[in-house]
C-alpha cells in the first residue's frame, strides 16, 4: 500500500522551515535578511530591535525610547493606506516592551508602556481608525499594564495616581478597562485612593473661559452652538461616573455602582439589567426584581439582558412557574432560540415535543423574515422550506445577511427554496438597480444555475432557463451584472 511506512520518509530538504534554514549557516543567513530588510523599514526596525535585545534589556529600552519619541513628534496625517505599516510598527513596539523588557524588567517595561499608551491621542489625531486597528492596538496596550504592574510590585498608591492621571485623558476611550484591569494590584487602599481622588476630582470647580475666550468648535442640530468647555465639563462628568462606577464593581460595591445611575437613567431597561445583575450576585433578588420592574418597557420591546436578568431575578425567588411563563412570552415577541431551548429544558416530561411544535407553529405565523432566521438557527429546514415556497412573493431580497446563508443552509435538501431565496436577492439588486451589488447577484445567478441540474419540478416557480430569459427581457442592458 502507497501510504505504508510514510512515516519513516525524510522530510525534504527545500521545505521552508527553521531545520532546513539552519543548514544554510549563520553567514547566509545574515546576508539574506539584510537583503529583505534592504526595502522594508518595518523589517530594519525588527532586526536593530533584536540587535539591541541581544545586548541587553537596558540597550533595547533605549531603542524602544527612541521610537516612541519621534512616534510622538511626527504631525503629519497617516493615509487609510498606510495605517497598516503604521500600526505593525507601533505593535512591535508593544510585543518588544511587554514580551522582551517585560521579562527581564518589568519595571522598565511598565514605565515604557505607559510612555506607549500616552501616544494614543496624537496618534488617532492623525490617521482614519474607521476600521478599528488602531483603538484595538491601545486596548491590547493597556491589558498589559496589569501583569506589569504586579510583577513589578508597584505601590498601589502610587499605581492610583498614575491611573488618574491617565483617565484624566481618556479622549480616544485608550484607557477603558483600566480599573478592572489595575484593580488586583491596586487593592483595597489603591481603590479606596483612586475613589476619593475622582471625587475630589467631580467636586472641584471647573474654570469658566469668558464669553471672549470661550471656543466654538461645532454646531448643535437646533443651529445653536457648542463650546470647548461644555465638552470638557461633559468629558470629566462621565468619566467621572464611569471611573466611579467601576471601582464599586472592583470593590463589590453595589450600593456604590446603583449611586452613579441618575433616577431617571435607571428606568432604561439596559441599565435596570445591569443594576439586577450586580444586586443577584450580592444575593439581593428581591430588590433585583424591583430594579428590573422599574424599567420603562412600555414600547413593547425590551433588550434580551433585561429578559434575562428578569428570568433570573424570578427564578432566585423561587417563582419558577412565573420564570417559565415569561420565557414564553419572550419567545414569542422575539423568537428567541434561547428563550425557547430554555424553556423547553423545563418542560415536563413526554410534553416538550408537543411544546416545540406548539412553537413551531407560532414562528410560522409571524413576519416570514423573523420565522426564517429562527428555523435555520433551530434548525428545522424542513419547516423553513415549507415557509419559503409558500411565502416567497413576501421576501425582500434586501436582507441578504439573512437570505444568502439561508440559502446555502437549506441548498442540499432543497435546492428550490435556496432558488428562491437567491432569486429575491438577485431581482431586489436589479429592481433597485443596486450597482455595488451587481458582482453578487450574478454570483447568486450562477449558483441557480448550479443547483438546477438537481431539480427536477420547480411546481408554481419558472424554471431556471424560463426566470433568466424573463431576466434579460427585463434587465438586458445591465451590462455590469451581465458581464462583471
Amino acid at each position: 500500500m502507497i501510504w505504508q511506512g510514510l512515516s519513516g520518509v525524510m522530510p525534504s530538504q527545500k521545505t521552508l522551515n527553521a531545520q532546513n534554514l539552519q543548514a544554510l549557516g549563520a553567514g547566509r543567513l545574515a546576508e539574506l535578511l539584510l537583503e529583505i530588510g534592504a526595502g522594508d523599514a518595518s523589517i530594519k526596525r525588527r532586526l536593530r530591535m533584536e540587535l539591541m535585545a541581544h545586548a541587553g534589556t537596558a540597550e533595547l529600552a533605549r531603542e524602544i525610547a527612541k521610537r516612541l519619541s519621534t512616534i510622538a513628534k511626527a504631525r503629519s496625517f497617516v493615509d487609510w493606506n498606510k495605517t497598516k505599516a503604521l500600526v505593525a510598527d507601533l505593535s512591535e513596539q508593544r510585543r518588544a516592551i511587554v514580551e522582551q523588557i517585560g521579562k527581564d524588567d518589568p519595571g522598565e517595561a511598565l514605565a515604557l508602556l505607559w510612555r506607549f499608551i500616552a501616544l494614543a491621542e496624537t496618534v488617532f489625531a492623525r490617521c482614519d481608525d474607521s476600521n478599528g486597528y488602531v483603538g484595538q492596538l491601545f486596548h491590547d496596550a493597556v491589558a498589559g499594564l496589569g501583569p506589569l504592574a504586579q510583577r513589578a510590585g508597584v505601590e498601589p498608591i502610587a499605581l492610583a495616581n498614575r491611573a488618574f492621571e491617565a483617565l484624566q485623558t481618556n479622549h480616544y476611550g485608550e484607557y477603558d478597562g483600566l480599573i478592572e484591569i489595575l484593580a488586583p494590584q491596586l487593592g483595597a487602599p489603591g481603590l479606596k485612593h483612586l475613589k476619593t481622588l475622582f471625587m475630589a476630582w467631580a467636586a472641584e470647580p471647573q474654570s469658566k473661559p469668558s464669553e471672549d475666550e470661550r471656543r466654538v468648535i461645532g454646531w448643535g442640530s437646533g443651529r445653536g452652538a457648542i463650546y470647548e468647555d461644555e465638552i470638557e465639563e461633559r468629558h470629566r462628568a462621565s468619566g467621572v461616573r464611569l471611573a466611579l462606577e467601576q471601582i464599586a464593581d472592583a470593590q463589590d460595591d453595589v450600593d456604590g455602582y446603583i449611586a452613579q445611575q441618575e433616577k431617571e437613567t435607571r428606568k432604561s431597561p439596559l441599565v435596570a439589567a445591569a443594576i439586577a445583575r450586580r444586586l443577584l450576585k450580592a444575593g439581593r433578588p428581591q430588590e433585583a426584581l424591583v430594579a428590573i420592574e422599574g424599567a420603562d418597557t412600555r414600547r413593547g420591546w425590551s433588550p434580551s439582558e433585561w429578559e434575562q436578568a428578569r428570568i433570573d431575578a424570578l427564578i432566585a425567588l423561587g417563582r419558577l412557574d412565573e420564570a417559565q411563563s415569561f420565557r414564553w412570552d419572550c419567545f414569542t415577541r422575539t423568537l428567541s432560540v434561547d428563550h425557547l431551548r430554555a424553556y423547553l429544558k423545563k418542560v415536563p416530561a413526554f410534553e416538550d415535543f408537543d411544546a416545540e411544535q406548539r412553537a413551531m407553529e407560532h414562528a410560522g405565523s409571524v413576519d416570514i423574515h423573523q420565522a426564517l432566521a429562527f428555523f435555520i438557527t433551530w434548525p428545522a429546514l424542513k419547516r423553513a422550506n415549507t415557509l419559503v415556497l409558500s411565502k416567497a412573493p413576501d421576501l425582500n431580497g434586501d436582507h441578504y445577511e439573512l437570505l444568502s446563508p439561508a440559502a446555502d443552509a437549506l441548498e442540499d435538501k432543497y435546492p428550490v427554496a435556496a432558488t428562491l431565496l437567491r432569486r429575491a436577492m438577485i431581482d431586489f439588486t436589479l429592481s433597485r438597480a443596486r450597482a455595488t451589488r451587481y458582482k453578487h447577484a450574478a454570483r447568486h445567478l450562477a449558483e441557480c444555475a448550479s443547483l438546477a441540474s438537481s431539480i427536477e419540478d420547480y411546481g408554481a416557480f419558472p424554471d431556471h432557463q424560463a426566470y433568466v430569459e424573463t431576466l434579460r427581457a427585463v434587465h438586458g442592458r445591465k451590462a455590469g451584472f451581465w458581464q462583471p
